[in-house]
This record gives C-alpha cells, sequence and structure tokens, in this order.
C-alpha cells in the first residue's frame, strides 16, 4: 500500500454525522407539522362552526336559534361538542317553534367536491334553501350554483316528500337540462354548468334519501325540543 493511498483512507469521512443530522431535521420537521396542526384545528374547527352558524339562518327562513343532534340509526339524540356523524341542526323562530331542519350534503363536482347545507321544512315536506360551504367549481361557470337567482329558485320549495313506506324519498330528487324542469323535486341546471348542477341534485338526493326517513319519525320531538 503506498503512502497516497495511506493518506487517502485516513482521510475517508464517515456518513454516520450526515445521516443523524438528516434525521433530526426529519424530526424536528414532523414536530414542527404536528404542532402547527395542533395550533390551528381549534381555529379550523371554529371557523367551520361559524360557517354552518350563519349558513342556517340562509337555508331555513325565520331560524334565529338551532339545536344540533345525531341521527342514528336507533333514532336522535343531542349532539355533544365537537360530535361527528351523520349531524342535523333544528332551527327555531324568535318564539322557540321549530321552523326547519338543516343537514350537510356532498358530492363530486366538476373540479372537486362540493359540499352544502340544505333547509327542510317539514310542513311542506320540501327543501327550502341551499347555501354552498365550500367549493372550487370553475370561477364564471362552475361556481354560479351559489350566485344564480334562477339556479337558487330551485331550492325555494323543492319537494322532499316520503312515500308511503316513509323508507325514501316519492320522487327522488334530479337535476335535469336547463329549462325542461316539469316537477317540483327536479332542479333546473345551469347552461353551461351542467356538471355542477348534478352535483348539487345527486348530494341532496343521497342525503334525503338517507336521513330524511329518520327523522320524520322524530319531527314531534324536535318541535317539543328547546333551542
Amino acid at each position: 500500500m503506498t503512502g497516497h493511498e495511506i493518506r487517502h483512507q485516513q482521510t475517508r469521512t464517515s456518513p454516520w454525522p450526515m445521516f443523524a443530522a438528516l434525521g433530526g431535521i426529519a424530526m424536528l420537521s414532523g414536530f414542527l407539522v404536528v404542532l402547527v396542526y395542533q395550533v390551528t384545528r381549534p381555529m379550523i374547527a371554529r371557523n367551520q362552526r361559524q360557517a354552518i352558524m350563519a349558513a342556517i339562518s340562509r337555508v331555513i327562513p325565520g331560524a334565529v336559534r338551532n339545536r344540533a343532534f345525531v341521527v342514528t340509526d336507533s333514532g336522535l339524540r343531542p349532539a355533544k361538542k365537537g360530535e361527528t356523524g351523520d349531524i342535523i341542526y333544528a332551527g327555531y323562530d324568535k318564539d322557540g317553534k321549530l321552523a326547519g331542519i338543516a343537514a350537510r350534503a356532498a358530492a363530486q363536482g366538476y373540479a372537486d367536491m362540493i359540499y352544502m347545507l340544505y333547509g327542510y321544512d317539514p310542513k311542506c315536506r320540501c327543501i327550502r334553501g341551499m347555501k354552498v360551504l365550500k367549493m372550487t367549481e370553475t370561477p364564471g361557470l362552475g361556481d354560479r350554483i351559489k350566485t344564480d337567482p334562477a339556479f337558487v329558485a330551485n331550492f325555494e320549495a323543492l319537494d322532499a316528500r316520503l312515500d308511503e313506506s316513509g323508507r325514501k324519498l316519492a320522487h327522488p330528487i334530479v337535476t335535469v337540462k336547463h329549462g325542461s324542469k316539469r316537477h317540483p323535486w327536479e332542479i333546473d341546471a345551469i347552461s353551461g354548468a351542467t356538471i355542477s348542477s348534478r352535483a348539487v341534485g345527486k348530494a341532496l338526493n343521497a342525503s334525503a334519501q338517507r336521513l330524511l326517513p329518520k327523522i320524520a319519525p322524530y319531527i314531534d320531538t324536535l318541535r317539543e325540543s328547546k333551542p
């Protein structure tokens, strides 16, 4: 072995310090991600609650107070703070009378999922309002499901009656081609935004088909409850 080879072996650097540094950086990065999530989670949850509370008054005309309930296979029960699942909101007017029920719905739109809140009126057995909570639809086209007056008018009295069995809607909620609406359970689509319009119909139909049969037997219970 030559003297040059000996000197080369002596100056060779061990990779372990570099691995240790990279591992430390990775651990620190992971810790910071978890820390930011823990710090911002309450704020995000609070903002979501505030958005839902504001939307309830939009989808339940006359509602000034509300109370949250969890829908289960065995019935309804008051929702606990921070609870997840099928949450509905019973809205009450200034006299404490039941004004309607709000529930969430979601479906795949053109760009991404569309999340919304809708209001059900047990007196007319119809949907009285719909409010988009979150979406990323194309500006000027798909996002018109929030602002187009003719489309919003679909939800002034959208038929959501149950059939005689009480297990499903008498007529599924469907979105039809613009200008072809003939029945009160149909949604007149926005021309140029058919996919987004259909997503709203699919979301409302899926949610109403699942929740309304479970809620209907407890309407009197909701009427007697206090906000």
